[in-house]
């Protein structure tokens, strides 16, 4: 007769063993592993990936976040709700699966609030805006748990150093961080507090940077940062020499645009009033930056964008998105939109509903407003109850479907370009054209990372367009 055993038994014998593998390694000099749990961004991302790479070249094997580890690294969000709640989670989480591993946190939520993070059982080290990229030299060699944890981080307004980076792990494409900090203090953000003033690099150093990732033998490089418009900072205080160099944002792209071996770059985010009419004319023109821009709104109601202290007016915004639509009709235009935010009635949420209804953009990033310390909107007057929040929530996403079924309709019939990704599901695999319509086709292994010419046949229930090769 067979034994049986209880899931909470096999549990405690795989722990056991994963511990005696662990302490083996150790006496043997075995490589030593590492695992990263990445919230957020995109930036978030290619950070993660830098400092992946610090390890990996000084002999670690890295391995995934289920996997017993000797390091995780645990990069946070500060937009993410329950930040706290969540970063506990994960920790109990490495710890279960290795229970004398070294934990390391950092990203956003580490800079704004590093005591409330070592408080958290088990954590050995949490580092700030800037630490976090020297984390492989603040790790102790033996990677022994700290009685107490250690605490690096300094005062946001004293980051004034840019760390270039990209993500890396991905067959098909590239988040490059061109750009990081933000000198705008929009009411409800607390990203300048999380990662400083707005600084770059030279056009000259990301090149490098832009070629470095180009020889991992990606097709698509996806431009990424907090504020990418705002380019050609390359110190928070710069000096005469720095001032005079003058490198804008639309001057980098001239030059990633010549660069050999890449197919395709995206921009991933820009400011409706950093994007200008140069910007755009240039996109309409490059055969290698594509018809795709994502462009933050935030609210229609001119009241609430006051309230907000975002830095244009809505006709601002019409202007762009009626520019691009003159250029590349195809071209893809994604918007992000607060609900919910602090004074926000019914009639100001008619007003971004009506406007955006009438808007031709092909999609919408929808974010229910979460009270932030420190912020402005935190102390103001008109909270919107969570239920009418959801609600309103729940009325713009079921119009971004409609605006992209509406926007994958106008393309049914046409030829496009897609990157094959290795993702599949059911034997399929999944891809994206130039303008961002996702599309699938049968899973075939030779098809991932590849560009293929496709026509657009048919929408099905999940709004993803089935097509066959040219």
């Amino acid at each position: 007769m067979l034994e049986t055993f209880s899931l909470e038994s096999i549990t405690l014998f795989n722990n056991l063993f994963a511990n005696i593998i662990h302490y083996l390694c150790k006496m043997h000099n075995i490589a030593k592993k590492v695992a990263f749990y990445t919230l957020g961004c995109k930036l978030n991302f290619s950070e993660s990936s830098t400092i992946a790479r610090v390890f990996l070249n000084n002999g670690f094997v890295k391995v995934d976040f289920e996997e017993t580890a000797d390091v995780y690294v645990i990069n946070t969000c500060s937009v993410t709700d329950n930040a706290d709640k969540k970063c506990r989670s994960i920790v109990r989480q490495a710890l279960k699966q290795s229970p004398e591993a070294y934990i390391a946190i950092m990203g956003c939520y580490a800079q704004l609030k590093p005591q409330e993070i070592a408080k958290i059982p088990g954590v050995d080290v949490v580092l700030g805006a800037s630490e976090k990229f020297n984390l492989f030299s603040i790790i102790d060699e033996k990677l022994e748990k700290r009685t107490k944890t250690l605490v690096n981080s300094c005062d946001i307004n004293h980051v004034n150093t840019f760390f270039p980076s990209y993500s890396s792990g991905d067959r098909t494409r590239v988040f490059l961080k061109v750009q990081d900090g933000c000198d705008y203090k929009c009411s409800f953000c607390t990203i300048p507090l999380a990662r400083g003033k707005s600084r770059s690099e030279t056009i000259k150093n990301t090149l490098k940077i832009a070629n470095e990732a180009a020889k991992t033998g990606v097709k698509e490089i996806v431009l990424t940062g907090v504020n990418i418009g705002d380019f050609g900072k390359t110190s928070p205080h710069p000096s005469p020499k720095e001032r005079e160099q003058d490198e804008t944002f639309l001057d980098l792209i001239n030059e990633l645009d010549k660069i050999e071996g890449v197919k395709r770059f995206r921009i991933s985010s820009i400011e409706p009033n950093l994007l200008t009419n140069e910007i755009i004319e240039f996109v309409a023109k490059s055969n290698k930056f594509v018809p795709h821009f994502h462009i933050p709104l935030q609210s229609c109601s001119p009241e609430i964008l006051k309230l907000m202290k975002r830095r244009y007016k809505l006709e601002i915004y019409t202007e762009r998105v009626n520019k691009i639509k003159s250029l590349i009709p195809d071209c893809c235009i994604g918007v992000d939109v607060i609900v919910g935010f602090p004074g926000e009635t019914d009639e100001h949420f008619l007003e971004t509903y009506q406007y955006l209804n009438e808007l031709d953009i092909s999609y919408l990033h929808v974010f229910t407003y979460s009270e932030r310390e420190n912020t402005v909107a935190f102390e103001m007057e008109g909270v919107v109850p969570q239920e009418i929040r959801k609600e309103r929530s729940k009325m713009l996403h079921v119009l971004s479907e409609k605006k992209r079924r509406c926007f994958y309709e106008q393309q049914l019939g046409k030829t496009n370009t897609v990157l094959w990704e290795a993702e599949h599901k059911e034997n399929f695999m999944f891809g994206f054209t130039e303008n961002y319509v996702k599309v699938k086709t049968k899973y075939d292994v030779q098809l991932v990372n590849q560009l293929k010419e496709v026509k657009l046949l048919e929408i099905e229930n999940d709004v993803v367009i089935l097509t066959y090769n040219i």
